[in-house]
């Protein structure tokens, strides 16, 4: 390894430090990944499964596809943000509007756990 000896005892801990140091901040890069993970477009950055094209050719048109990668809703609420898109937005009607919720809530459905804690309920808007 580059011509160097590591014969003494300090430098043999200090060559197993290193190499477990390196393991530890490497391994959540390639250990964490599942096995079927998807393909991700990388001009877009949506996953590709089916319905991605439909996603894309739809959503794209108005937003960055940031916008769909970066929230994760149930069904019920990517509906409820299409109907307002179309009301507010000026969305047009989507032809395969299940294809697209159909991709959306398998691909960037609800999470366990989102970035931070819920808001307590006192600190949330009177509905």
């Amino acid at each position: 390894m580059l011509g160097l000896k590591f014969e003494s005892l300090p430098a043999k801990r200090l060559l197993a430090g290193l190499i477990c140091f390196y393991m530890t901040c490497t391994l959540p890069a390639w250990a964490s990944e599942p096995a079927d993970k998807a393909q991700i477009d990388s001009a877009s950055g949506l996953v590709i499964q089916p319905g991605f094209e439909m996603v894309r050719a739809h959503c794209t048109a108005c937003h960055s596809a940031k916008l769909v990668t970066q929230n994760h809703m149930s069904r019920e609420r990517w509906l409820s943000t299409i109907r307002w898109m179309q009301k507010t937005q000026n969305l047009w009607p989507l032809p395969q509007e299940d294809e697209i919720l159909d991709y959306l809530s398998a691909n960037y459905g609800e999470r366990d756990m989102g970035r931070r804690a819920p808001l307590p309920a006192h600190l949330m808007p009177k509905s």
